[in-house]
Order: C-alpha cells, then structure tokens, then sequence
C-alpha cells in the first residue's frame, strides 16, 4: 500500500509521553518524525495512538457470516481488515482455534487461515497476525503447531481447555451441545466421542505443554492462557513461561497472576456492557483494583475504543490511561517496541477521533491511510498534498 506523503496534523490534541497535548505531530516514510511539513488542520480532534488489539475472533464472521455460509479465506480476511481499520485497530491479532473441536477451530482450518493471510497481507492496511489458541488436549499435534509457527513466524500462542465447559453443556444444555456439534459438522453423538477422547489424554497434557514450552523459548514465541479459573491454574502456566493471563475468570486468577508481574488481558466487550456475557468476572472491576492490564476487542472491534470512552466516562480512568489500556499496554506485552506511542522514531500508527462525537474519522497505520470519513475527509482532502493529490 501507498504511503501517505510527509504531513504535519496541526490544532489537534495529541497524546503524548502520557499525557494530552495542545501541539502539532507530524510523520514521513512511515515514521513519527519532526520537522515543518505540509499541514492539515485538525483543530477540534484527538489524535491518539493506533489502538493495537491481542485477541480478536470477530474475522471468523467475516469468513463465515452464518455456520453454512463461508467465503473464500482471502476475502474474508480483506473484509476483517477494513472492519479492523474503521475502528481505529492499526496492529491485530486474529485469534484462531488449534482444538479437538474441529471445523473453525481445528488445525487444518489454523494452517488454512495463515496461508490465506500470508497472500492477503501485501494488499491490507492493517498489521495483522494470528494468534493460536491452542487447546492443551490435543496432545498429538504438536510438531504440526511448531511446523505451523516455523513456516509463517507466527508469535503468540495461548493455551485453554474447553473440556470442561463442553462437559457442562452437555449435561445441563444439550440443545447448546448439540447447536455447537452441528456447528463444526458433526453429531452430537460425534461431538460427545472428540471430547471424551481429548479427556481421555489428561495425563499426557504437562508434558505436552512443556515441551510445547521449551520450544516456544527457542523459536522467541510469546505464550499465555487463557480462562484461567482460579490462582492454582495460573501459577502452574506461569512456570512453565506461559505468563500472559488472558481472560481470566475470576478476581483470585487475576490477583494470582499480578501476584507474580504475569500481564492480564481482559475483553473489552465485557467493560462497554458492564459485565461478562459468559457470566465471568466484570472487567470493569478488576481495571478499578489494578487487576487488569490491557483490553482486547474479543468479538467485537468497535468495543476497543468504546470501552476506553467508558472508563473515562465512569471516572474509572483518564483518556491517557484508558487509551493506554488498547496502545501502550498491549505494545509492551507483546515486545512491540516500534509502536503504541506517538514519540518519534516509533511507526506512524495514529487515530484521528473528532472531539465531539467521539467518532473515529481516519486511520493511519505505518504512514498509510487506512480509513478516512466525515469531516477528517474533507479537511484532508482541503489540502491536495495531504493525500498526495497533484494540485491544478
């Protein structure tokens, strides 16, 4: 993709080094620099930094709007992308199943899902990657999950098991069961066999996963959980390297996990509707206990920048620690140096939100313009050498 041509956004309130400033900010070649520039005038706006989001499914809509409803991978992907930009994400993280469930989530579909990305990338906007969730069952499949991570550098992982859940489900909703078996092709019956074989293998799980482990430390691949329940489950990750606590369930996983400098990660659907739609802890609640590091937008991209509107609303947070929740905080857990603050030298990832309305207008990740609207646009367009446009 086209980058922009050197500018400098003037009159607009930029977070910067923390905190909100009345100054210009100004980039070139994909990179927050200095320097007199071309200028657009954003007077009335917030540029903040590009909201960088660590786990997110919604792309499986993308690719399947209905469970007999698929499209081709590639265009799924390129739908996901634009969906992403509009709401302001400039580095994501698609969030895919490596599970005994089959269909979406099975391995075949993960291999499928990062070949279809890898043809994708050149043509999207957004910086986007996968995450594996890998289900800590699947114990056979672990030279195929690094052969996979090897072939496309693939670097975060997170490890859950859903046993229990399809467990409970079944006992107490099998309509639920059944409606999930028909979900990924299979019978109920079918469905009930995978999960009893999965369980089946328990005792073989811990040295799966630490061989799993070990390997991800030598391949510089970043790993965590994800439901954590309780403290126990955490801390028996946390040694073994898997120190991101994604999602966990309850306040003792996610005091267990601060306990020992382990990161949490929360959604951020769960804060916009003020609690969990799985019942689990509110999220909003442990960011007001200092349990929570970052938001993720989980099945929902516009959630992002909604739930740190809705911390600044609640008084829970200012925007600088509220916006830092979906930038600065999901940069330094993922080691991403280059971005998550509008400081030089670091990528040209910034959000343009009108000050009023609170609408995202314009998107630019790494110096290309990923969304544009409303006025942004037309004060963009004001200035033909904003967009690279030859002036008559």
């Amino acid at each position: 993709m086209t980058l922009l041509p050197p500018l400098r956004l003037t009159g607009a309130t930029v977070l910067r080094d923390g905190e909100l400033q009345r100054r210009s900010i100004a980039f070139a070649e994909g990179r927050i620099t200095t320097g007199p520039l071309p200028e657009v005038d954003l007077t009335g706006y917030y540029v903040l930094p590009g909201i960088i989001d660590l786990h997110g499914d919604s792309f499986e809509r993308h690719i399947a709007p209905r469970p007999s409803a698929c499209f081709p991978l590639v265009s799924g992907l390129a739908s996901a992308d634009r969906d992403a930009a509009a709401n302001g994400i400039t580095t994501a993280f698609f969030a895919q199943g490596w599970s005994w469930e089959g269909g979406g989530h099975s391995p075949a579909q993960a291999a499928a899902v990062a070949d279809a990305l890898a043809a994708a990338r050149p043509r999207m906007t957004t910086d986007i990657r996968l995450q594996i969730r890998c289900e800590t069952h699947l114990v056979d499949s672990g030279a195929e999950l690094l052969a996979l991570i090897e072939r496309h550098r693939l670097g975060y992982v997170v490890f859950n098991n859903h046993l229990d859940q399809a467990l409970e489900m079944r006992r107490d909703d099998p309509h639920g069961f059944a409606l999930w078996a028909r979900k990924v092709g299979r019978s109920p019956e079918d469905h009930l066999t995978a999960v009893e074989r999965a369980l089946a293998r328990s005792r073989e799980v811990p040295r799966h996963l630490c061989r799993l482990a070990e390997a991800f430390d030598q391949l510089g691949v970043v790993y965590g959980s994800h439901d954590d329940p309780d403290g126990e489950t955490r801390e028996r990750f946390s040694m073994i390297g898997a120190r991101i606590a994604e999602f966990p369930t309850t306040r003792k996983a996610a005091a267990a996990a601060k306990a020992m400098m382990n990161p949490v990660v929360m959604g951020a659907p769960n804060v916009v509707r003020g609690g969990s739609q799985a019942g689990n802890v509110p999220a909003i609640d442990m960011i007001r206990q200092g349990l929570c590091d970052a938001l993720v937008s989980d099945y929902h991209f516009p959630a992002l920048a909604e739930a740190a509107w809705t911390l600044v609303d609640t008084g829970t947070l200012s925007l600088p620690k509220a916006w830092a929740m979906i930038s600065t905080a999901p940069a330094e857990i993922l080691r991403m140096p280059d971005r998550g603050q509008l400081s030089p030298g670091k990528r040209a990832d910034l959000v343009v939100v009108n000050a009023e309305t609170r609408a995202i207008e314009a998107t630019i990740a790494a110096g290309r313009l990923s969304y544009l609207s409303g006025e942004a646009a037309r004060r963009f367009l004001r200035q033909p050498q904003a967009l690279g446009i030859a002036a008559e």
